[in-house]
């Protein structure tokens, strides 16, 4: 039997770090439950197994040793094992990600989704820069309920713009540059901004705030993040089409025929249907109540009962949420990693680093510190194909390393660190769901997408830090 490098790979490093002495300053079961959690890490990067399973596998394993405590410094003991085990399950984030993800579907399944992408493009795509607009607000009116980019951008977006380039003898194999590749960079460009930009349109920013109240005991609501993030991303939403149409400009720049086209595939869809209007309305009650309701209502039991009404009105059905694997495969997926990151902490891994990071960082200037810690972590991404992996691997480090630097403002450079998650997704061809899908349609060569993931991965944390570093350092208070 062959052997697989990519299993072979996370077993040699879970072991070879279990077999270094434990370093001072730490407990023996602390240094290894590092090495498994490395281990996990580094499966989750490689996949030689779904995900989930490398997950469930890493807090089996972890529980079984009894590696986690209640507390740090404290012996662990059997009961704590089962306790943290199962602790991700218990997760109310972890839950509101499984609820959007039946957000998304009713967006698919009613066909709304659809339909607001093909009117936008009807109303706006008469030139192409008008085009990337639709492409873009076609993106915005879905990110903030589907917290899969993959979903939205991917199995929503790509399918209806990919029928557009044809029509003007725009095709990978022949003139990619006079419509196709700037539509397909703007689509991608434009979902790594809104998942910065909306809490849930990205599965990895709910995840980063678990690990953030974890780590550091705040938490951050959907308004806020909305507010603290406003200025940047607005600007980034609002230029994304003209900067892609100077920096990566198409061919072709009038685009007569996609009107026409959306037309008809509007008048194939027939009139708006009362599911379709129903969708909408649970829509906007969840957005509303996420928005002004945060303080009667938490985030997760909004989505639930919306995703009740979806239910009760038809929407979805109780079979189609069973049969769901992706969302299922997701909560698993979460509720393991969640409790994984956790087990750092509790171990006392955490406050261990960051004590080295910190003497390692003394002299420098909190700003200074601030911003090299974000930079590093958004640019790190480079090593990454998961936002997840990278989320759970890297974010309680970062997180822990700020905390144990007199003078950084947590609240401000929790939401930018965080922020950079969604952005990051430019980066490379592999470094966000969506990405394959659209490297891999052709449209965009390898040399120009690895330019382009640099240029605009440059713009984006530029502004991100320009922007709202300054503005978020003068709304907290002091």
């Amino acid at each position: 039997m062959k052997l697989d490098w990519k299993a072979i790979v996370p077993l040699a490093i879970g072991i070879g770090i279990w077999l270094i002495p434990t370093p001072q300053g730490l407990q023996p079961y602390a240094w290894q439950y590092f090495a498994l959690f490395t281990a996990v890490i580094a499966a989750l990067v490689l996949e030689p197994i779904p995900a989930a399973a490398a997950g469930l596998m890493g807090v089996t394993l972890a529980a079984a040793l009894n590696l986690v405590p209640a507390v740090a410094d404290k012996a662990p003991t059997t009961a704590d094992a089962v306790r943290w085990a199962l602790s991700g399950f218990s997760n109310g984030t972890v839950w509101l990600i499984f609820v959007a993800f039946m957000f998304a579907m009713g967006y698919e399944k009613t066909g709304l989704g659809k339909r607001i992408s093909l009117v936008l493009i009807k109303k706006l795509g008469k030139s192409t820069l008008g085009l990337g607009y639709a492409v873009a607000l076609a993106d915005l009116a879905l990110a903030p309920f589907t917290p899969s980019n993959t979903a939205r951008s991917g199995g929503v977006i790509f399918p209806i713009i990919k029928n557009i380039p044809p029509l003007y003898g725009s095709t990978p194999e022949s003139g990619a540059r006079k419509i196709g590749g700037y539509l397909m960079w703007t689509a991608l460009a434009t979902t790594c901004v809104t998942s910065t930009m909306f809490l849930t349109a990205l599965a990895p920013n709910l995840l980063a705030l678990s690990l953030l109240e974890k780590t550091t005991k705040l938490t951050i609501g959907w308004n806020e993040w909305f507010v603290s993030l406003a200025p940047a991303c607005i600007i980034m939403f609002v230029a994304l089409p003209y900067l892609v149409y100077v920096i990566y400009p198409p061919e072709i720049k009038r685009s007569e025929d996609a009107p026409k086209w959306a037309a008809a595939e509007l008048a194939k869809m027939g009139s708006i249907t009362a599911k379709e209007l129903t969708m909408a309305g649970l829509a906007v009650f969840a957005l509303v109540l996420w928005i002004f309701g945060n303080k009667m209502f938490d985030a997760t039991i909004v989505a639930l009962m919306a995703l009740s009404l979806m239910i009760l009105t038809k929407v979805v059905t109780w079979e189609d949420i069973t049969s769901h694997k992706t969302a299922w495969n997701v909560l698993c997926w979460f509720a393991t990693l969640v409790a994984l990151a956790d087990g750092l902490g509790k171990v006392g891994f955490l406050k261990w680093f960051a004590a080295l990071a910190a003497g390692a960082m003394s002299g420098f200037s909190v700003t200074t510190v601030m911003i090299a810690l974000i930079l590093l972590f958004f640019f790190i991404h480079y090593m990454f194909a998961s936002l997840t992996a990278h989320t759970t691997a890297l974010l309680p480090v970062f997180l822990a390393t700020a905390m144990s630097i007199p003078g950084i403002p947590m609240k401000p450079f929790s939401i930018l660190i965080c922020a950079t998650l969604g952005l990051m997704g430019i980066l490379t061809p592999y470094a966000t769901g969506p990405s394959p899908v659209y490297y891999g349609c052709g449209y965009i060569t390898r040399k120009e997408f690895w330019t382009l993931g640099f240029i605009f991965g440059v713009i984006f944390i530029g502004l991100l830090v320009g922007v709202d570093f300054p503005y978020l350092m003068m709304i907290t208070p002091k």
